[in-house]
């Protein structure tokens, strides 16, 4: 029987998990998977070490929800193989507000307090929180640990995350706050075995998936993002808009006489790729299709990545290294041909053969900012904090 460290990765309707083995020095893999479809028709699917684990409509005597789904994965770690004995569960939280600057032990109040960001990340907060209090109630007796998206970002400046606003707003919390620190943080921790020089310098890391964002990283520290406030800053994303001038809220509430549960829809759910190619919000669909819209869906991604790129590296005075990560950053040849050529100014060269091949190192000798692909494990980092957490809980 193996002792596991369990990370959930909770969404509205999906619940994706992995589980480490807690016996290894790394943390290795035991199984990974996901349900999908909760409150309609369930369907669980998972990968283990040797292969696939299991594929299958929930059975009868689970109901729909997270309830039934922790129930369920429960049961699965319990009679898979040898059996898995759990031994901590970490969860990923979106927000962690200007309080939470590292993974923490939950306590009700602690689940309470973090609640109370729900506002700041509406779309995730609730979500994140609703395992935690399902495994309180029905396992009492496991640690549970908080791992934030934000927390990797609280070494920036007070300049950098500050909003041009009133002291009576901005000290109820309204900052740049910047997300992704779980994904930044583990390229953080695995790039000096790639680059000693990248690792120690000045280095932008784009995080280009579904959702995307971009971090100015000086000597593996955060010093500037382009999300703030909420994750639907900054770039376009595969449905959100990214940055918006705010007066063009203003001219939705006014003119088009929409509400603020219609906007938030709007810029979250109907915007970004989907919404200006009004074909999909996949970067394959959009790389293989042939309608304008879709290219030019493209042109504004690249164009607003390479924008950022010249933004975050004048925050850090030059730039040393360039590196890509998450599903279009690592898979995506295409895109990442084009932002490194728009980035030739900052003396970025590109090697076409590698780029094909995904790297590791995607640039030229000759280049002056070295380019990288480095896979990102948000899910390991946060099996690295759980660990963390709950031995100095017990030292």
């Amino acid at each position: 029987m193996a002792d596991v460290i369990l990370v959930l990765n909770a969404g509205s309707s999906s619940l994706k998990f992995s589980a480490f083995d807690a016996r290894t020095a790394h943390l290795d893999l035991v199984l990974r998977g996901q349900i999908e479809a909760l409150y309609t028709s369930p369907r669980f699917s998972a990968t283990d070490r040797h292969g696939d684990a299991g594929s299958k409509e929930w059975g009868a005597g689970y109901e729909l929800g997270h309830l039934g789904a922790i129930e369920y994965l429960s049961a699965f770690l319990r009679d898979h193989g040898d059996g898995h004995r759990l031994t901590a569960v970490g969860h990923r939280v979106v927000h962690g507000g200007p309080r939470f600057s590292e993974a923490v032990v939950t306590t009700p109040a602690v689940v309470d307090e973090l609640d109370t960001l729900t506002p700041l990340a509406p779309l995730h907060q609730p979500h994140n929180l609703k395992p935690i209090r399902i495994i309180a109630q029905l396992r009492p007796d496991i640690a549970q640990v908080a791992c934030f998206d934000t927390a990797f970002h609280h070494t920036q400046t007070g300049t950098s995350r500050a909003y041009a606003l009133p002291a009576s707003i901005t000290e109820r919390g309204v900052r740049r706050y910047g997300f992704h620190g779980l994904s930044y943080e583990y390229i953080a921790s695995v790039l000096p075995a790639f680059s000693p020089a990248a690792a120690a310098g000045r280095t932008i890391v784009a995080h280009l998936g579904n959702g995307a964002s971009l971090c100015a990283v000086v000597g593996g520290k955060s010093v500037a993002s382009t999300m703030g406030f909420t994750a639907v800053d900054g770039l376009p994303m595969g449905t959100r808009c990214g940055c918006l001038d705010p007066g063009v809220i203003l001219y939705l509430l006014d003119e088009l006489k929409m509400d603020a549960r219609a906007i938030e829809d709007l810029i979250y759910r109907q915007s970004g790729l989907l919404g200006m190619s009004g074909v999909s919000s996949d970067m394959r669909a959009l790389l293989n299709s042939a309608e304008p819209r879709a290219r030019f869906a493209l042109d504004v991604y690249v164009y607003r990545i390479a924008r950022e790129i010249g933004s975050l590296a004048a925050a850090m005075k030059g730039i040393d290294a360039l590196v890509f990560t998450a599903g279009i950053g690592e898979h995506a040849a295409a895109i990442r041909e084009r932002v490194v050529m728009d980035a030739a100014w900052l003396g970025a060269e590109l090697d076409g053969a590698a780029n094909q091949r995904g790297g590791p190192l995607i640039s030229l000798a000759s280049s002056k900012v070295s380019v990288w692909v480095v896979a990102t494990n948000e899910e390991l980092m946060i099996a690295r904090h759980t660990r963390a957490a709950v031995e100095a809980l017990n030292s």
